[in-house]
């Protein structure tokens, strides 16, 4: 049997109707770097996953500031309408601050797409990406009322994406301020470099539900004697409303979409509709540029440790400031 929870946990599993006399097994789950999440095991079988946000006082983006709990359980809800698309069902969230704030939820099998060993390869490989391509296309269904951060973090919802993107763009270069991070450029010279490229932005006229995380740590496979199935997508913390077209450069971490045909081809079948034109890798390469900020200016409120740290150096940093310097 656990330990009795902290604080925090035995509140958040109240929350839920759960009490701790109830819990047969508790342990903490790694591999996050934002919330602590605990993996809950009842008595009856129910297993729980439970999400705490850092501690009051704790160093974050200012994008996590504030309702990131509440954009994941959104993602989640709305997600969980589509067809064929698995995703955690919300059991309970608590959206105030980071005092008391959590998010309650089921457990959905498989493992991180990472962890598996071996990992699918060949024919195997490309009908997972195939599934997957198809339920983003579905996911790229939801649709919403205005352009942004659901919870308002960085500024309201706007009525163009271009005004939304940049508002986020200037929240994560204030962070880098804050933090005193250093940058591949100015942050003058970055905002320009942004603002010089937006207005392929204003293609974008819908604002769809964009999980921007969607890299393969977060796709969890199920295996069996029969093979391997995409078992759920998870950690919609940095979900936006915005332009589909952002959620390939998380689907191709450090990669390009592009060079993942069955990945597109299962999105092209479920009615996805994309078209690598000049003006959608010119919007690829701001997304993929904002992406990288926020890994890269994370390093410093995080307090990676230099391992990590020479890593993105090599894949975030350098990049960065290849696109910075090209006119």
């Amino acid at each position: 049997m656990a330990e009795p929870g902290t604080a925090r946990l035995t509140a958040a599993l109240a929350g839920a109707g759960v009490s701790w006399d109830q819990v047969a097994d508790c342990r903490r789950l790694t591999g996050g770097t934002f919330n602590a999440v605990h993996l809950v095991s009842l008595a009856d079988g129910t297993r729980l996953v439970v999400k705490i946000p850092p501690a009051p006082g704790t160093p974050l983006l200012r994008y996590e500031q504030q309702g990131i709990l509440a954009t994941e359980a959104l993602y989640y809800q709305r997600a969980g309408e589509c067809r064929d698309v698995t995703v955690p069902d919300v059991v309970a969230v608590d959206t105030a601050d980071a005092a008391g704030g959590y998010l309650v939820m089921t457990e959905c099998p498989g493992t991180p797409w990472p962890q598996l060993a071996p990992p699918p390869a060949g024919p195997e490989r490309d009908e997972l990406r195939a599934v997957l391509g198809g339920q983003v296309a579905r996911l790229h269904t939801i649709t919403g009322t205005g352009f942004g951060y659901p919870s308002g973090s960085v500024g309201p919802l706007r009525e163009t994406w271009r005004a939304a993107f940049l508002d986020m763009v200037n929240a994560v270069l204030a962070d880098a301020e804050t933090f005193a991070v250093t940058l591949p450029a100015s942050i003058a010279d970055i905002l320009e470099w942004f603002d010089a490229r937006a207005v392929v932005l204003d293609e974008v006229t819908t604002p769809v539900l964009v999980h921007f995380d969607l890299w393969d740590g977060n796709i969890l496979v199920e295996s069996s004697a029969a093979g391997h199935r995409i078992g759920a997508l998870i950690d919609a913390e940095r979900a936006f409303w915005g332009d589909p077209l952002a959620e390939f450069v998380s689907l191709a971490l450090y990669g390009d979409i592009e060079r993942d045909t069955a990945f597109l081809d299962g999105y092209r079948g479920d009615g996805g509709a994309v078209t690598f034109d000049i003006a959608a890798r010119r919007r690829l390469s701001l997304y993929r540029a904002y992406l990288y900020l926020i890994m890269w200016v994370e390093t410093a409120p995080r307090g990676f440790g230099q391992e990590l740290l020479d890593r993105l150096y090599g894949r975030v940093f350098q990049p960065l400031a290849t696109a910075f310097h090209d006119s």
